[in-house]
């Protein structure tokens, strides 16, 4: 198929320097760049482009050798596939030459570069991906981009089930994409290849899979696209498990009520989340940090103690012992599950999230010496000031230093008594 221009994209960030540099010095001279994907995709939808990727017929040496004769800096990120980072005025571009495989094998491909624009756009995963734009504006349409992001659809290229089988991480994407820019229904043939590929999920590694999961969470339409997912099978398979979409959702109205950004850790613990259980095996399916299981842990401890009826003496114990994020976190999570209320409830679960704007946590005034001087000594000052480091929170944090004095004499006396436990 020829392919022919249909309009041209007006975008200050495609005349602006360094990118023009970068494009003048590798589109003359008989070779022709152009920028592709995702800037330009984000251009027509109204975004900002985010990281501009560029295409070229130029061989990967070709573009060492004019990057470095305009002075620019390069990085071999990927020659065996013909990537070049080209870096002007400190911020880098990665530069590609075209394309066509040769044979691919689930994620790894052999390639052979080329000249051929459309067998570049060919070899692509979606219709939006696709699209390119030339250093004088004129946009290019190969596979019928335009239209699929018009209609906020995501579409595989050609057939979808060899796009999948290209790379199996695709599955995905596909739904990652729908999240962040798709808008309706999905596209029919896209859907059905990625439910008959499902089980080839599992072949995927795990920190391939956690990267595409934390960004489909956060995206606009991530909560009816975990829907489909759970209708599909396909999030049980990406879980290990039973997914919650009702949660997620709950979760990110929540957030969106509070003006939070949406926050990926969080939004898992609502979706898949009961118990500490589940935190363990999430961690290990999705090849989490551990700060990011750690969070998860802590929202499963005790969520479902929390609700409209929590005083704010038994709040600020919580909020002491948590900190402000994991108190937050499990807020939220405990609002998210619980029975849709009248506004009197609605309004007490706000004055609950908001704890941590309106009261400074304060840092033990218990010391150790105020145990010794009393005639505690080793192991018996430590277990004494935990002792009254319970009362203290118990009698909601108490600065009067008679309040404090009569705390401190309370615990060593429980200390001294033989028999006593610490």
């Amino acid at each position: 198929m020829t392919e022919v221009p249909q309009r041209r994209l007006d975008a200050a960030w495609l005349a602006a320097e360094p990118l023009a540099a970068v494009l003048a010095v590798l589109d003359r001279d008989g070779e022709e760049a152009r920028v592709v994907g995702g800037a330009v995709r984000n251009t027509l939808i109204g975004e900002a482009p985010g990281d501009i990727d560029i295409a070229t017929t130029a061989l990967p040496d070709e573009v060492v050798r004019r990057a470095a004769a305009a002075g620019f800096k390069t990085v071999p990120t990927g020659l065996d596939h013909g990537t070049v980072t080209v870096v002007a005025d400190g911020r880098p571009f990665e530069v590609t030459t075209l394309r066509t495989d040769v044979e691919t094998f689930g994620r790894k491909a052999k390639v052979a570069f080329g000249r051929d624009w459309q067998s570049d756009a060919e070899r692509r995963d979606f219709t939006m991906n696709a699209l390119s734009v030339s250093p004088d504006g004129t946009l290019h349409d190969p596979v019928g981009g335009l239209a699929d992001v018009a209609a906020r659809r995501v579409r595989f290229i050609g057939e979808p089930e060899r796009r999948i089988e290209e790379d199996h991480l695709r599955i995905l994407r596909f739904f990652r994409f729908h999240a962040a820019y798709g808008n309706g229904a999905f596209d029919g043939p896209s859907l059905a290849a990625c439910i008959v590929a499902r089980e080839s999920l599992r072949d995927l590694s795990r920190e391939r899979v956690r990267g595409e999961m934390l960004k489909l969470l956060v995206a606009p339409v991530a909560a009816s696209t975990l829907v489909a997912m759970s209708d599909t099978g396909i999030l049980q398979l990406v879980l290990g498990g039973v997914g919650l979409p009702v949660d997620f959702a709950a979760m990110a109205a929540r957030e969106a009520a509070l003006g939070l950004p949406p926050d990926p850790v969080r939004r898992l613990a609502a979706l898949a989340v009961l118990v500490e259980e589940d935190a363990e095996r999430l961690r290990e399916r999705l090849r989490l940090s551990n700060a990011e299981h750690r969070r998860l842990a802590a929202m499963a401890t005790g969520w479902w103690r929390l609700g409209p009826a929590t005083t704010e003496p038994e709040a600020r114990a919580l909020l002491y012992r948590l900190g402000p994020v994991s108190f937050t976190d499990r807020v939220l999570l405990a609002w998210s599950r619980a029975t849709p209320d009248a506004a009197a409830a609605a309004d007490a679960w706000r004055t609950l999230t908001s704890l941590p704007e309106r009261w400074a946590v304060p840092r033990s005034p218990l010391r150790a010496d105020a145990f010794m001087t009393r005639g505690l000594a080793g192991p018996a000052v430590g277990a004494a000031m935990r002792d009254a480091e319970a009362a203290w929170i118990a009698a909601d944090f108490p600065a009067d230093r008679g309040t404090l004095d009569a705390i401190v004499t309370a615990a060593v006396a429980r200390a001294s008594t033989p028999g006593s436990a610490g």
